[in-house]
């Protein structure tokens, strides 16, 4: 099995902020938390925010206005309609029918990228779309619970990640792990 991560690693960028950043083009109000969003994501490359601030604090910040910003049925499509052309052509060299995208990026964000993809199994963060409660941030160890939930004891033949601090704990399980840089890769297990 493949398993990639999406941000920085297939997909050139951080799809959910520019999923913010489409927000505030349709929702301008969103620009009061532009400040707070910029530094999070800094913080969160960086590897200095922890799980329990993220729930504490950010997700919060996130369900507080989500049922009056994201139209479900509409957005993901709409937003990938702008952002294919986001998907790095390595993507297509390293695919096999067997791919898992491990990330934090929302389900119903991810659920429409894989569906142009082709790609059928997909680990994310969840969101109630019923209620605008995020169910699960799928970061860092969290990725490894969801992982083992679902696929128990399964190898992971190639890992591929931008981000060794923050996905070590899958770097571990992998038994050969890839770091991406822009559209190179470099072997580092």
């Amino acid at each position: 099995m493949n398993v990639f991560d999406f941000d920085n690693t297939i997909y050139d960028g951080e799809s959910t902020l520019d999923l913010f950043f489409f927000y505030i083009r349709k929702k301008p109000w969103l620009l009061k938390h532009l400040a707070t969003v910029l530094k999070a994501f800094a913080r969160y490359r960086k590897g200095d925010v922890k799980i329990p601030e993220i729930i504490d604090i950010y997700v919060p910040l996130v369900e507080k206005d989500l049922l009056r910003v994201i139209d479900f049925e509409n957005d993901p499509a709409e937003f990938w309609d702008k952002h294919m052309k986001k998907i790095k052509p390595l993507y297509e060299e390293l695919r096999s029918g067997d791919d898992l995208i491990i990330t934090a990026s929302p389900d119903f964000s991810i659920e429409e990228v894989c569906k142009r993809l082709g790609i059928k199994n997909a680990l994310t963060s969840r969101v109630n779309k019923t209620t605008g409660k995020i169910e699960f941030v799928n970061i860092r160890e969290n990725k490894i619970t969801a992982f083992k939930e679902l696929y128990g004891d399964a190898e992971i033949e190639n890992f591929y990640t931008d981000s060794p601090e923050n996905d070590a704990p899958l770097i571990e399980l992998a038994k050969h792990a890839f770091v991406v840089k822009g559209n190179k890769i470099k072997q580092i297990k």
